[in-house]
């Protein structure tokens, strides 16, 4: 019978690239965008510290160099939050189709087919259905085929069903049931996770307000001030004064980032 359904089942190529998701997937425009950003706000705020344009252009560098850093690793992590939805609704096209009594292969089609009809072909959860497929026509287990899917993409809820799998893999007829569960588990975390970001949305924005609203009044000050703020910018004391400033805003900033992302 699984015979049948192999010959019956379209060819996977052998080709298809395994996704790499330790690298980043913006591309060279993606990268000069991130540094025109980060150029712009480094030289921006050390302007306002200092008024030195070479200093600005220098820091302003520095900070676009570290930005496209900051954007890959941002992108990185768009990517395996996509991929997490992605095997979401995967489980839910694969339950459906075991419910109807269909074997692993023909099942693993079937949502090959559903989860087709709303994403590309080179969107990451259909290159790995190929993958999964193929190796599966291998005489590779299931759920090594998860698990590797997993230690490349580091997704906890990937992991944890590929090694609740591997137990019943083959020795219970539970398989739809995990799969449900698994998907109801994930689909929990989904909506804690976007009921915690929905209570941050307002803290965030009033962090980014204190934290930028310093900037904005030491610039007008500095600009219609009538030399108001002409030491901070001529005397020892001022640059000293000014550079502490720098020192918290930049500690200020790195903070609010770190407090800002909560994981479940």
């Amino acid at each position: 019978m699984k015979k049948a359904v192999e010959e019956q089942a379209p060819a996977v190529s052998n080709r298809q690239p395994v996704p790499d998701y330790s690298k980043t997937p913006n591309g060279p425009v993606e990268h000069i965008l991130a540094f025109l950003v980060g150029f712009a706000a480094g030289a921006v705020v050390l302007y306002i510290f200092y008024r030195i344009p070479v200093i600005s252009a220098l820091g302003g560098l520095v900070v676009g160099a570290a930005n496209i850093y900051a954007s890959s690793k941002s992108a990185i992590k768009k990517r395996l939050l996509k991929l997490r939805v992605q095997f979401f609704d995967l489980l839910e096209a694969l339950s459906v189709a075991m419910r109807a009594g269909n074997p692993v292969l023909t099942a693993l089609m079937s949502a090959k087919n559903d989860l087709g009809m709303i994403y590309s072909p080179e969107t990451d959860i259909m290159v790995e259905l190929d993958i999964i497929i193929r190796k599966f026509n291998n005489a590779i287990p299931l759920s090594a085929a998860f698990q590797d899917m997993a230690d490349r993409s580091g997704l906890e809820d990937i992991d944890s069903f590929a090694s609740i799998y591997a137990t019943i893999e083959g020795k219970s007829s539970r398989a739809n049931e995990i799969v449900r569960e698994t998907q109801q588990i994930i689909a929990d975390k989904m909506e804690i996770e976007m009921e915690i970001d929905a209570m941050m949305t307002a803290a965030k924005s009033e962090a980014n307000i204190m934290l930028f609203m310093p900037l904005v009044i030491l610039a007008v000050i500095g600009t219609a001030g009538a030399g108001f703020m002409d030491a901070i910018y001529t005397t020892p004391m001022g640059r000293a004064v000014a550079t502490g400033g720098l020192i918290v805003f930049i500690i200020s900033f790195v903070l609010t980032k770190i407090f800002s992302n909560v994981k479940i």
